[in-house]
């Protein structure tokens, strides 16, 4: 079986730019991988996963989705099989009501009136976006708006699903229900990649994490191998989790400094203070 996602050598430039916004990518990503991006503004993690899905080109190297070499197919084609929500909503938003908007993906790729209406019905709900219905999208708050652009494109059941900031205007409810969502889609042996800043998020619900910096790929590992290194997190300009952050201020007193989550961090403390009882 081919890997979802397949970069060799991939070299990017913009038209109007002399340097290149990606420098030597190498990269693979299995089906049903669940995969976070991170680094800081300008790294290159939204003109990476713009590749995937054919919107850009490699000027060098190559992307292959699937086995397919994105240069030799269209953007069309590559929809089908690769699903991307926009970092801004409004970019891919054009339908006049947040019903039609689930709607379009779903008739341009043949689905019966039955399976559209009760898939519009089913997102609607879960996203909390029935009283929108037939309101215009760009009406929509932030939050909302992010939710309908996850929608319109989870709606259409894609291979590899790549969210660029799903967190950015959710409160705790919301990520929760993304969280939940993000472990169904991989159950279904789907792939995920999700470009996020929020580290804490990336912690609690990924288990490998790739870090940009310049360009570049400069760590590629589990997110408690990679999201407490003190060396990669500096290169990248990234804080730690907060946990982690808790762990290195308790060191001192013997709290190991790779935790990133907060249910082994609590275990950790009560065995310190069962173990100072003793004493």
């Amino acid at each position: 079986m081919p890997k979802a996602i397949e970069v060799h050598n991939l070299y990017f430039k913009y038209e109007d730019s002399s340097e290149y916004a990606l420098k030597n990518i190498n990269l693979e990503i299995n089906p049903g991988e669940k995969v976070a991006i991170v680094g800081e503004n300008g790294a290159g993690k939204t003109t990476l996963i713009k590749h995937f899905n054919g919107l850009l080109k490699p000027t060098k190297g190559s992307v292959k989705i699937f086995g397919i070499d994105t240069k030799q197919t269209t953007v069309a084609s590559l929809a089908r099989k690769v699903g991307l929500v926009f970092q801004n909503p409004d970019h891919q938003f054009f339908a006049e009501s947040v019903e039609k908007e689930i709607e379009f993906a779903l008739r341009n790729f043949g689905f019966s009136e039955t399976e559209i209406k009760t898939t519009v019905d089913k997102m609607l709900k879960f996203f909390g976006l029935e009283k929108y219905r037939n309101s215009s999208p760009f009406t929509l708050s932030g939050g909302e708006k992010k939710r309908l652009a996850i929608a319109s494109v989870l709606c259409y059941n894609p291979d590899i699903v790549v969210l660029d900031e799903p967190t950015v205007g959710q409160d705790i409810i919301q990520k929760r229900k993304l969280s939940f969502l993000l472990e169904k889609i991989t159950e279904m042996n789907k792939t995920v990649i999700v470009v996020s800043h929020d580290i804490d998020f990336i912690a609690e619900n990924f288990e490998r994490v790739i870090v940009m910096a310049q360009g570049q790929i400069i760590a590629d590992g589990s997110v408690e191998k990679i999201l407490t290194n003190r060396k990669v997190l500096r290169q990248a300009r990234l804080l730690p989790p907060q946990v982690t952050l808790y762990a290195w201020h308790l060191s001192d007193l013997g709290i190991p400094e790779n935790i990133i989550k907060l249910n082994i961090l609590l275990e950790e403390i009560l065995d310190l203070i069962k173990g100072a009882k003793i004493c």
